[in-house]
């Protein structure tokens, strides 16, 4: 009987699901899981997700006692409300969750360090190793710097809005656990400045830039994982299958699976190491240099740090009124 794709997939990738909706997680049965601040918004906003919501709002309250204002429980509860969906979803999943640090705090390398030890913290209060999670940071130098201590003390990290070879390598030089490159980004910016309506999967610059970086990667022995992420059909998807990992929204991965054909292996570590492949030593100035240098890295990072950070905003008001709700 032929396979769909994603069964051949999985059989030379690990495939992650990229949603907080549990229902999904459920459907797809992924090893991992990832989160960011726009999937638990939504998510917080789905009313099978009420009870969480609730639940940590009333937690927070419990915390702080009745005399703590409105704005200290919704802040409390903020701080808490991805933990509290990263405990559903490890109940589904046997791997590991990304949970993300407050984007707010991308330049800020000490804030970054506190808040993912705060987040392995509120895990390891409710029985849980950090082994199971990946603490989620953008790729500024800052988080990446961030990242680097956190390692350090053996919280495993995965650094996100990552879109250029600099970012990559500086994130393989700091020991970092696993990056995610974002394809769908990439391409989104490259039809905008191209005014190109669409790439075929081969020549897709978000492709492209993932496959740069796997081949780096595997030329030099770095064992950092690459999980290709943020993809906007399935031909991207199969163009770059023998990746570590690949995160996928739940209706790719419904597309995937519904699609049969033979799945061939494009990325693969032996022919990596047969390149010829130049090795770029990453320091601050040649970061802040190669960055500048790359227009789409310099506005996809900028833009997704805002982005994260407006659905962060929202969460706190949708926490707000919820709040109000159920204290009258």
């Amino acid at each position: 009987m032929a396979k769909n794709l994603l069964e051949q997939l999985r059989e030379m990738t690990v495939v992650v699901a990229d949603t907080g909706d549990l229902q999904a997680i459920e459907t797809y049965k992924p090893r991992d899981a990832t989160t960011n601040p726009s999937l638990i918004t939504a998510a917080s906003q789905m009313p099978q997700y009420q009870d969480i919501v609730d639940d940590t709002l009333k937690g927070a309250r419990a915390t702080l006692g009745a005399g703590a204002s409105a704005a200290e429980v919704v802040t409390l509860a903020f701080d808490r409300l991805a933990v509290s969906f990263g405990l559903k979803i490890l109940d589904i999943i046997p791997g590991r969750v990304s949970t993300e640090v407050d984007a707010r705090l991308s330049y800020d390398t000490e804030a970054t360090i506190a808040k993912g030890r705060e987040i392995i913290a509120q895990y390891e209060a409710k029985g849980i190793s950090k082994e199971r999670i990946l603490i989620k940071i953008a790729s500024t130098w800052e988080g990446i710097k961030a990242a680097e201590v956190l390692e350090k003390e053996g919280i495993h990290c995965n650094l996100t809005l990552l879109f250029g070879l600099h970012q990559a390598i500086a994130c393989a030089e700091a020991g970092i656990t696993l990056i995610s490159p974002f394809v769908g980004r990439i391409l989104d910016w490259y039809k905008k400045d191209t005014g190109r309506d669409s790439y075929p999967p081969a020549e897709d610059p978000g492709v492209v830039s993932v496959t740069t970086v796997y081949n780096y990667y595997k030329k030099f022995g770095y064992k950092t994982e690459v999980m290709g992420a943020s993809f906007r059909n399935i031909g991207e998807i199969t163009e770059l299958a023998g990746c570590d990992l690949l995160t996928i929204s739940p209706s790719l991965l419904g597309e995937l699976q519904s699609t049969e054909g033979d799945l061939p292996r494009k990325l693969d570590p032996a022919k990596a190491a047969e390149q010829a492949i130049e090795k770029i030593t990453i320091d601050k100035a040649t970061f802040e240099s190669m960055h500048a240098d790359n227009r789409m890295a310099t506005d996809k990072l900028s833009e997704g740090i805002d982005g994260f950070t407006k659905a962060l905003e929202t969460l706190e008001k949708l926490l707000a009124e919820r709040l109000a709700s159920l204290e009258g």
